[in-house]
């Protein structure tokens, strides 16, 4: 079907913008005349022109719009945030038929870019492979339809089932997984918003939580330190990146270091995931220690698992936290590494 085909191409183009336009969603376009492609474009940089803009501008000859067909991946915006709306500028250059990947949940769309061009006499179709569309875009919707940011759980562990040393009978360096899991660890903080450590953590492996094997932007450190135990030579003081620490002492705000005072008398993992919520953070990565971890798989508060498994053993240690395996989605080779895709469906 040629219209699962562009659509497919928006998709490809729309993932080009990981990392770059959070909180706005990826989105891609495609123009099509006479079953050739004549425009492509997708949303680069959050507050910069959005796909339809980039795609209509990328036509060399403009007088071919009026007879072509715009894909698109998510619905057109139809309000006036840091661009004009997409539907006027789709009704402007006289495009007579729009193909449209999925309605956009924002309230601030949500069917109003529809409306617009279906009340200026397009054609509008919805709803290819939207499927996929809303896997793409799975931040985006979760914030919209559950109010709350999309949740990753990593860890690594060895083929034997553990994630650390004993570390009252060993004081060593040690890494369970090979390079190039490093490059794809590091590529996946470089796509979401923010990651998450508890105290231990950031006590015993002093983490930078920064992207370095890759280029890309640097995630919000947050951290869990209630007492304000972590001694201010860590990395995590280093002021290099926004950093909130998450303790019971003090709400302040000092350069790059944000103190969010909660209530530890109460559910810390619901105080959280309100607050960042609340900051617009769409998506976190939660990367350990087995603690925090295991606060939210208790709750179930989780969306994604994603378990890297190095090919040595520690044969005594911190045993690995354990996930059902019917919840196991897939696998991905790396080398002698891999890692094991867990999905939770029912939060």
């Amino acid at each position: 079907m040629k219209d699962e085909i562009y659509i497919r191409r928006c998709l490809e183009l729309a993932r080009l913008g990981a990392g770059n336009v959070s909180p706005n969603p990826m989105v891609g376009c495609v123009i099509v005349c006479d079953d050739r492609i004549i425009g492509e474009g997708y949303h680069k940089i959050y507050g910069q022109a959005h796909a339809e803009v980039n795609a209509i501008n990328s036509v060399e000859d403009k007088q071919l719009l009026k007879k072509s067909t715009l894909y698109v991946s998510l619905e057109p915006c139809c309000h006036y945030g840091k661009t004009p709306p997409c539907a006027n500028l789709i009704v402007a250059s006289n495009i007579p038929k729009v193909v449209i990947c999925n309605r956009d949940p924002n309230p601030k769309v949500d069917g109003g870019g529809i409306k617009i061009l279906e009340d200026a006499g397009i054609e509008v179709v919805v709803g290819v492979l939207e499927k996929e569309g809303r896997e793409l875009n799975k931040r985006f919707f979760t914030s919209h339809e559950k109010f709350r940011p999309y949740i990753i759980l990593k860890w690594a562990e060895t083929i034997d089932g553990f994630m650390d040393i004993d570390r009252k009978r060993e004081v060593k360096d040690y890494w369970i997984t090979n390079d190039n899991l490093k490059v794809w660890v590091h590529k996946q903080r470089s796509e979401e918003d923010a990651i998450l450590v508890g105290k231990n953590t950031v006590i015993n492996d002093n983490p930078r939580l920064n992207v370095r094997y890759v280029a890309g932007k640097q995630p919000i450190r947050l951290i869990i330190d209630r007492d304000l135990n972590i001694s201010k030579d860590r990395n995590i003081y280093d002021n290099s990146q926004r950093t909130i620490i998450f303790n019971s002492l003090i709400g302040e705000e000092k350069g790059n270091m944000v103190f969010v005072r909660l209530d530890f008398e109460k559910d810390i993992i619901d105080q959280i995931i309100q607050y960042i919520y609340s900051i617009k953070i769409k998506s976190i990565i939660v990367e350990g220690g087995r603690h925090t971890l295991d606060s939210f798989l208790d709750k179930g508060a989780w969306d994604e698992a994603n378990v890297l498994v190095g090919n040595n053993r520690f044969y005594h240690g911190l045993k690995s936290p354990t996930i059902a395996d019917v919840l196991l989605d897939r696998v991905e080779n790396f080398g002698d590494n891999k890692i094991k895709f867990y999905r939770n469906y029912s939060y």
